[in-house]
Parts: C-alpha cells; sequence; structure tokens
C-alpha cells in the first residue's frame, strides 16, 4: 500500500540528552516550544536569556555578550515609549525604571554565561536572515521595540555573512566549553510579511550556510523541525489560526521527534513518570476542600518524593 505522506523518519542521534545533561536554547519560537517543554518536565535547561531571537547575527551578538563576560551598563540602553529598552533583548526585558532593567538583564546574562560554560549542548534555531539595522548606531537589531522603520535599514544576509561570522564564533565556542555540543536548526515558522518568494529565499540563505558549517565542524548537527513542518505535516489542520505558526498537534508531533533523535531510554522512561507528576500538578479541582482532593494531594507529594528519592536530580516545584 502506498504511503500518503512524506514521512521524516527520526535519526537517532550519538549524542544524547538526559537529565544530567545541562542545555541552553536559543534562537526563534522552536526553541520556546521545545525549549520550555524542557523546563516543564524539569531538565536542566535554560532558555532565550535575551528573549526570542530572529536572526544570526542576533544570535550571534547575544552569544559574544556572553563569552565577553561584561554587563549591561545605563548607555547600553534608550528610552522609548516610556520604557527602558535593550536593542538586543526582546521586549520582556523592557521597564519604566532604569535600573530594574538592567537588573533582570544582568541577573540572566550571568545565569546564561555559567549555564554555557557547563552545557552540554547548545540548541540554535534561526528564524530568517532579514535583519534590521539601527541607522544611528549603525547595528543590527534584535527587536525594533515599534521604533518607526524609517529609523532602521533593512537587508538580506549572504550564506557566506552567516558562514564567516559563525566559524569565528563556533571556534570561540570550542575554547569556552571544549564539550560542548551545537544543534542547529531553522524554525519552521513562515515570516510572511517578508513575501513568499522573499522568505523561502530567506530559508534556503540559512539552511545553506548551516550545512556549509556542519562540513567543517565535528560538534555541529542539524536538526530538520523547518522540513518536518514542511514535508512530513504539510497540512494546514498542523497550523494555527494565523496559518502560519506550528499548531500544538505538529509542536507536540515535532517534540516526539525530537525525543526519539536525542534522549536515550533511559531518560524517555524518567520523562514519563515526571510527566505524570505534572499533569497532576496541573489538575484543578471544581472543590479543593473536598476529603478526596486533600488525598489527592498527600499521595501526589509521596509520589514527588519517591520521584526525587528514586533520582535525586529532579526537583519539583514545592506545592
Amino acid at each position: 500500500m502506498n504511503e500518503f505522506r512524506t514521512k521524516i523518519e527520526p535519526k537517532p542521534s550519538r549524542n544524547k540528552i538526559n537529565y544530567q545533561t545541562p542545555v541552553l536554547f536559543m534562537g526563534s519560537c522552536f526553541t520556546e516550544n521545545i525549549g520550555n517543554k524542557m523546563v516543564d518536565l524539569k531538565f536542566p535547561v535554560m532558555v532565550n536569556p535575551f528573549g526570542v531571537l530572529y536572526n544570526p547575527v542576533s544570535l550571534r551578538q547575544s552569544i559574544e555578550i556572553i563569552l565577553d563576560k561584561r554587563d549591561f551598563e545605563e548607555n547600553d540602553l534608550i528610552f522609548f515609549n516610556e520604557q527602558w529598552i535593550s536593542f538586543y533583548h526582546d521586549t520582556e526585558f523592557s521597564n519604566p525604571e532604569k535600573k530594574k532593567a538592567l537588573t533582570k538583564i544582568n541577573e540572566t546574562l550571568n545565569q546564561s554565561r555559567v549555564h554555557l560554560k557547563n552545557a552540554k549542548y547548545l540548541i540554535l534555531s534561526f528564524g530568517t536572515a532579514w535583519v534590521y539595522e539601527y541607522k544611528k548606531f549603525g547595528k543590527v537589531v534584535s527587536n525594533c521595540h515599534k521604533i518607526p522603520s524609517k529609523e532602521f535599514v533593512r537587508y538580506k544576509l549572504g550564506v557566506e555573512d552567516i558562514f564567516v561570522q559563525w566559524a569565528k564564533l563556533i571556534n570561540r565556542l570550542e575554547d569556552f566549553n571544549p564539550d560542548l555540543k551545537i544543534i542547529f536548526t531553522v524554525s519552521p515558522i513562515r515570516h510572511w510579511k517578508d513575501g513568499a518568494v522573499e522568505n523561502q529565499l530567506s530559508k534556503s540563505t540559512l539552511l545553506l550556510a548551516i550545512h556549509q558549517l556542519k562540513k567543517i565542524f565535528e560538534n555541529v548537527e542539524y536538526y530538520p523541525s523547518y522540513e518536518i513542518m514542511m514535508d512530513d505535516l504539510r497540512d494546514y489542520r498542523f497550523y494555527a489560526d494565523d496559518m502560519l505558526h506550528p499548531s500544538k498537534v505538529a509542536i507536540e508531533y515535532i517534540w516526539e521527534h525530537f525525543v526519539v533523535t536525542y534522549l536515550d531510554e533511559e531518560t524517555k522512561e524518567i520523562l514519563k513518570e515526571v510527566n505524570k507528576i505534572i499533569l497532576a500538578d496541573n489538575h484543578r479541582p471544581l472543590n479543593p476542600n473536598t476529603v478526596s482532593h486533600k488525598d489527592f494531594i498527600k499521595n501526589l507529594k509521596k509520589e514527588k518524593e519517591r520521584i526525587t528519592g528514586k533520582y535525586p536530580f529532579i526537583r519539583f516545584n514545592k506545592s
């Protein structure tokens, strides 16, 4: 019987992730979807310490800031629309008070420095090859923060631009953390505002640059999230209402594919046990004062203690 779809089978990686493998996720929405899933399941991961980043230059600049061991100062922020903002960060780091903005930025930056030093995996998701350069500073920004478009120059990066910049950065990363493995992926989210042709040119540019890097660096892998969405899940029922982002079903499918690719068998079994706890923890009763619910809470606490006794590296939030 013919297979009526172009399925992309998982290819298990030789480099496995387990519950004692620190992982740093950085980049576009793919890292949010998969990274936060791992956070929820109590893996030792950190997700987007600069917020969501879409283009290779913004990602490179952010990692260089981590490696350079410098903190942000007052002159790194600008005041716009009653908020202190950083062009290197997403809007979640903006604040009406400069001191609070700097505190959040630098605390997260210092945490990311420690995490990257100990990480076994750095998972990077490129979203677009199109960048915005702030005319006043001559720098590519991670977020325009709704500043008028006339203040920026927009252009598309070339394959060679991305390759050269990232080859230098990967060499630095190897010196900083010799055990680090790097997984690149291209976000399956379409940047439709660029136009259909421009979006495809952008994705193609990213793919070509990544595969050039993969050819020369042994510690670089490629994960096909873009191809899974475009070919394996080639149907609008796998898209959200905007017809651009993956639906919850699609995200779950890519997650399961990622699990088969990167998690070892023991970790998959632990994950099942942890997931049961998470689902129970998320349960909201109609009446929390009933005897049956109080018994449920007691049993859940015992189950958490059993899991943490069996796997001391797992930590549940206190409930």
